[in-house]
């Protein structure tokens, strides 16, 4: 069995990972600073023997560098991924996504360690003019101080692969859902109705149209193309086949939660600075792995909140952001 390193262990999708690369025999070393991660998503990994957990920032390169050491693959989870708010703290998309990443490269290439994937965004195209957007669809200028770092993480991973022999899985994800999330519309919806049922703040004209993944989909994709693509630098898009609008999804959560609230817009067709009001990506090249999402995007929705009704203290512990 292979020995993973997995940053951002304690968060959404990383802790998703940890439990299934444990479930399939695998020695895990997770590593997280607990910055928006939570101890109680790794309840079940931490009884296993096979996990070992690393309390760490990944701006400490001399601590990444230990304890990344016997370790073979690195999963590269770790992010800032507040696009909303990016404006407020651009230095933060820039230290804990690009420089956070130089750093993990730099501790893979010192230990030995060859291969790596990493989770890009679909936010990298832009506002693309080709939709639904392929992997070799034109990069136009960036539109988020997010995208904009995931896409210089993207060029530092190729560069390193061309120039120390790495081997890299770029994936471009559409938005996230299901068990254990906790940021996004579906996570800030359920807090307002909370506060107000009787009224919900949208921003933007609910007309956005947005394409979303179930969690377990996504690392069916992510498991699947790490063992079937071989190339030096392997890049797909994670979505479905499909795109909902914010109105779509506005629904589907009152019904959800047995409410009707009046629906208050404010800022025209996106919600802030960097928000793509249409994100639908092609994903024939994974789909040509064989792979299938099994959760359309309703479904997504729905079990996200009733996650969230069963799991309410992670309200407390985000705060919302």
């Amino acid at each position: 069995m292979t020995i993973f390193a997995v940053t951002g262990c304690a968060g959404f999708i990383g802790s998703n990972l940890i439990d299934r690369l444990l479930k399939n025999g695998h020695d895990v070393i997770g590593i997280d600073n607990f910055s928006t991660g939570q101890n109680r998503f790794l309840e079940e990994a931490s009884l296993r023997c096979n996990f070992r957990l690393v309390n760490l920032d990944l701006l400490d390169l001399d601590g990444l560098k230990l304890s990344i050491k016997g370790c073979e693959f690195v999963f590269h989870l770790s992010a800032n991924a507040d696009v909303r708010f990016g404006t407020d703290h651009p230095r933060k998309d820039l230290e804990q996504n690009t420089i956070a990443t130089y750093n993990v490269l730099e501790a893979m290439r010192s230990n030995g360690i060859k291969k790596i994937a990493f989770s890009s965004t679909g936010s990298v195209y832009g506002e693309s003019p080709v939709i639904p957007t392929p992997e070799d669809g034109p990069f136009p200028i960036q539109t988020s101080l997010y995208g904009a770092s995931k896409a210089a993480c993207e060029g530092l991973i190729s560069a390193y692969c061309e120039g120390f022999g790495f081997q890299s899985w770029i994936f471009r994800f559409v938005s996230i859902l299901g068990e254990r999330y906790t940021h996004g519309h579906i996570f800030d919806f359920y807090q307002k109705l909370k506060k107000d049922p009787s009224c919900l703040a949208v921003l933007g004209n609910g007309k956005q149209r947005k394409s979303y993944l179930y969690v377990q989909d996504c690392i069916d994709a992510i498991m699947l193309a790490v063992e079937k693509a071989d190339e030096k630098v392997n890049i797909f898009n994670l979505g479905v086949d499909g795109y909902v609008e914010v109105n779509d999804s506005i629904g589907w959560i009152c019904q959800e939660l047995g409410v009707s609230p009046r629906l208050d817009y404010s800022g025209g067709d996106r919600g802030w600075i960097g928000d793509n009001p249409f994100i639908f990506l092609d994903t024939k090249k994974i789909q040509a792995l064989g792979w299938r999402p099994k959760f359309d995007i309703e479904q997504g929705v729905i079990r996200t909140v009733q996650y969230l009704k069963n799991n309410e203290w992670v309200f407390d512990t985000r705060g919302g952001q």
